[in-house]
């Protein structure tokens, strides 16, 4: 059994990463004549950047992928702790990228490109799923996740799998973002001792440290913001239906997603394009009938803003005066990008759904996690949430040696999705963030997005009183299931904060559009290697 921040992972790792590509035919003799890659190379290579050099030769995805694989063997380890498996098959897939390349068969913009994945995310291969628990610590799943394989199809080389929040935070209402048994504490890639945020607290950091050049995070209620806003990152919230959750353990179908975390927006762009597929799952918003934009990288432009009406919240301020400060600055921006700005635009509603969305979350993480758990087999050490709470009573020493389990246990009294109480509380969550919320302020506005900050500078991790969350701006989309796009704005002293941009159902190429403009003219985001103190 694996301990808490085990070593052998470590050393397993280290292993993984000097692993041969022997087992793919042909691939030694096809590699012998490739330049061997500096890691700092690569540094503040972004995907695009990536691409040319794979087109013209000047890289190889056999080299980048070994490149990405020293860079986490020489620094993860004492910087931020985001890596908790290195896929053993890497090289040999990025070989086969290279014969595919070399046959002329190309897949598309990520084609050899390295990505990394959270590790809630099934991957049929030789890596766990564990949600960072030790009762999955043996799990391999049986197939891929949908997410997983649309990014193989794509072509990217599937480097590994990162940290998170044990179980994305769902355990404990007073949990240490970025904590797993399995994994330890993950940490900010800006300042050691304060918190990634979570939960996708390893993807966000491992990005922000150049571990990978892309990176897939999931949330159900800021898990991907919050983290990409303390890490200096973009990150994107789709509307929940645009990518499949199949194969991801769930939090709350009516809220879950998984979506892309990284340094620019065109990558985001490209990381979204390649694993959407709208698909018709419990909780999934119903694409629209005329079909929707779906070319996110043509919907980039430096001139995406002229003409946009972008409603201002003021509700959404008011959490951090130096975060409002850099908020005024970001609205200036986007009026000097020729966006028509409708200040003060009202979302009455609030703050008024906290209550039945931990409501239904309570519910959906009991009927979700129950269907996903029993498919582990019989020999499993939990196959349901009740059989879960008992494992971590009889671990409690590596399981929960900093906070509880009182969601789950809270969570386990539930009924079933069928009673009132959950239905209630559902229809009250939709019709505060829908229909008395977004959609009003939308259709009054005639807006093509409603922004804000995103959150609060990253607070120090403590695990004795678990997380001080500084504020933040994540409920009102996750609630609503409407996409969010958070882009580098500025800093706190040497901490990051985003912007946010949150649209309509199945609006993500027109969010993209206006963050790649905003993006482009404010250079707002630094490497946290340029602000290390």
């Amino acid at each position: 059994m694996s301990q808490p921040h085990d070593p052998r992972r470590r050393a397993f790792i280290a292993a993984s990463a000097v692993a041969t590509v022997a087992a793919v035919p042909g691939a030694v003799e096809a590699t012998t004549s490739q330049r061997r890659l500096s890691e700092f190379e690569l540094a503040g290579k972004d995907r695009e950047a990536l691409a040319i050099g794979l087109r013209n030769g000047q890289y190889s995805a056999l080299g980048l992928t070994r490149a990405y694989l020293e860079r986490i063997q020489a620094h993860d380890a004492h910087t931020v702790n985001a890596i908790v498996e290195i896929n053993p098959d890497a090289e040999a897939i990025a070989a086969q990228l290279d014969a595919e390349r070399k046959a002329g068969q190309v897949r598309g913009p990520l084609h050899g490109v390295p990505v990394l994945v959270k590790d809630n995310i099934d991957s049929g291969d030789r890596m766990a799923t564990t949600a960072g628990s030790l009762a999955l610590i043996d799990w391999h799943a049986p197939a891929d996740a949908a997410v997983v394989a649309s990014l193989r199809a794509a072509g990217a080389v599937l480097l590994g799998k990162t940290n998170l929040s044990e179980w994305a935070n769902a355990r404990s209402t007073r949990s240490t973002s970025g904590w797993s048994a399995r994994g330890g504490q993950t940490r900010n890639a800006y300042d050691r001792a304060r918190s990634p945020s979570g939960s996708s607290s390893g993807t966000a950091a491992a990005v922000a440290m150049e571990f990978a050049a892309l990176g897939i995070g999931t949330e159900t209620d800021g898990s991907i913001i919050s983290p990409a806003n303390a890490n200096g990152l973009v990150g994107l919230k789709p509307t929940v239906g645009l990518v499949p959750r199949s194969g991801i353990i769930p939090i709350a179908h009516s809220q879950d997603s998984a979506g892309p975390m990284t340094r620019t927006v065109a990558d985001a762009a490209a990381l979204l394009a390649a694993i959407v597929q709208p698909h018709r799952e419990p909780g999934a918003i119903a694409a629209p009938a005329a079909g929707f934009d779906r070319d996110y990288l043509g919907a980039l432009s430096a001139r995406a803003a002229e003409g946009a009406r972008i409603g201002v919240a003021r509700g959404l301020f008011g959490f951090h005066p130096e975060v409002d400060r850099l908020a005024e600055n970001a609205l200036r921006a986007l009026k000097e990008l020729g966006a028509e700005i409708i200040d003060e635009v009202a979302i009455d509603t609030l703050g008024e759904f906290d209550d039945s969305e931990f409501e239904v979350l309570s519910h959906e993480l009991k009927a979700g996690l129950d269907a996903y758990l029993s498919r582990l087999p019989r020999s499993a050490p939990a196959r349901s949430l009740a059989q879960l709470i008992e494992f971590n009573r009889s671990r409690a020493t590596l399981e929960m040696p900093f906070f509880g389990q009182e969601w789950f246990e809270g969570a386990v009294a539930k009924g079933a999705l069928t009673h009132p109480a959950y239905r209630k509380a559902l229809a009250r969550n939709h019709d505060l963030t829908r229909r008395k919320g977004l959609d009003p302020a939308f259709a009054k506005h005639r807006l093509d997005a409603l922004v804000g900050p995103s959150g609060g500078p990253a607070w120090l991790i403590d695990p004795i009183n678990g997380d001080h969350y500084t504020g933040g701006n994540t409920s009102l989309a996750a609630v609503a299931g409407y996409p969010h796009l958070s882009v580098p704005m500025g800093f706190v002293r040497h901490l990051p904060v985003g912007f946010s941009f949150i649209g309509l159902p199945y609006s993500e190429a027109r969010l993209l559009g206006l963050g790649y403009a905003f993006e482009r003219a404010t250079k707002a985001r630094r490497s946290p290697f340029a602000t290390r103190r």
